[in-house]
């Protein structure tokens, strides 16, 4: 592989040089005081990420607790809804795309579940969500920012709703957490997840949780999958460990890049980020290509990952295109499940530069021209430099 390669795709995203190095340091116990002190930074960190991305610098959450698990997102999804509901009980699960109905399936696993679904792409109805969540809901299931296509889901609003039946919230944050704001008190969350290796820019393997402390009341452990056994988790996180053998260089990679999120301050990472996804935005627009998502007054475009259709010549043949990315060193995705080979989805998680973004919105261009599509690279490019200046 090519030095300069360069990961664009939406997960994993790039790690710095020191985040590589500090895996590499040598080995020492899961229980051991070294350790501990890896956990302590990493749970110091996290917890300043949790509550304070925000734009203005305030406090958004106060008397939480972040865990790190052995494992990925999709681990701490099911742990929030196994320890909630896991005796059974009645879920009110969103769905607007892939993790939306991961979320679901997930909560089929363990409870009555009532889902409120739209279109991958489009906006859910907030109505329909208003009629379904009632008095008898114990949880709502959400994903703030839908990776699946770009989209970035009104967690505010629907926290309103929830807690007027005090119904439990549970949001993924996967995609958003670390890059954009998330508002755990304002927006009546009482679990948020993410995961390392998206706008922490961490090694995939490990992911986070912040609870509020009303949620760790709530949480029935025995309820749960052994292995997700908050009550568990949260014992054992008072002395900076885990239930079981800790990923020691996965630990130890993110307590890094957690830490280098707080050097660059979260006020000044959001903004970054929603500076990049304007310039891919507006690069593809300038390129005569259209964002795949169709956004409302409530809901938004992504501030870290775009995605964009497919233009109706390419889509005959959408492997060449992808091709002719990766020939040039470059990774982006395309659409999952039903929106394969029609949208190719770029992410602008973690640390990546200007410089970076330039190239990711020249690469595609000139990938496009390969395989004839009528596109204006050149538009593009200027567009995007325009904006990142």
């Amino acid at each position: 592989m090519r030095e300069d390669f360069l990961l664009l795709n939406p997960g994993p995203v790039p790690v710095t040089r020191e985040v590589r190095q500090a895996m590499s340091e040598p080995m020492v116990s899961h229980r051991s005081a070294a350790f501990e002190a890896v956990y302590e930074r990493a749970q110091d960190a996290l917890d300043y990420v949790f509550t304070e991305s925000t734009l203005d610098g305030t406090t958004t959450a106060t008397d939480g607790t972040s865990l790190i698990f052995n494992g990925t997102a999709t681990m701490a999804m099911e742990a929030a809804v196994a320890n909630l509901v896991g005796d059974g009980g009645d879920v009110v699960a969103l769905v607007n795309g892939k993790f939306g109905r991961r979320f679901k399936r997930i909560a089929d696993r363990y409870a009555a579940v009532d889902a409120v679904e739209a279109t991958w792409g489009q906006s859910l109805d907030l109505d329909a969500v208003e009629d379904a969540v009632g008095d008898d809901t114990d949880v709502v299931t959400m994903v703030h920012n839908e990776t699946s296509t770009g989209l970035l889901n009104p967690v505010e609003r629907v926290g309103e709703i929830a807690a007027e039946h005090d119904a439990r919230f549970v949001v993924d944050g996967v995609t958003s957490i670390g890059g954009d704001e998330f508002r755990i008190d304002d927006w009546n969350v009482d679990v948020a997840v993410t995961d390392a290796q998206k706008c922490l820019a961490a090694p995939p393997g490990t992911s986070a949780m912040y609870a509020t402390a009303d949620a760790q009341e709530a949480f029935d452990g025995d309820a749960a999958p052994f292995y997700e056994d908050l009550d568990w988790h949260l014992r054992k996180a008072e002395s900076h460990q885990t239930p079981f053998t800790s990923a020691v260089p996965l630990f130890r990679g993110l307590a890094v890049a957690a830490e280098d999120i707080v050097e660059e301050g979260m006020a000044e990472r959001i903004e970054r980020h929603r500076r990049q996804s304007a310039a891919f935005r507006e690069a593809f627009t300038a390129m005569g290509l259209e964002l795949f998502a169709e956004r409302n007054a409530a809901t938004e475009y992504s501030n870290t990952l775009t995605g964009v259709s497919l233009p109706a010549d390419v889509r005959e043949d959408p492997d060449a295109f992808f091709d002719a990315v990766e020939a040039r060193g470059v990774s982006i995705s395309g659409g999952q499940a039903h929106l394969g080979g029609e949208i190719f989805r770029v992410s602008n998680m973690g640390g990546l530069s200007a410089e970076q973004i330039l190239r990711g919105v020249r690469t595609i261009g000139e990938a496009f021209e390969d395989v004839g599509a009528d596109v204006d690279k050149e538009a593009g490019v200027a567009a995007a430099r325009d904006r990142l200046r």
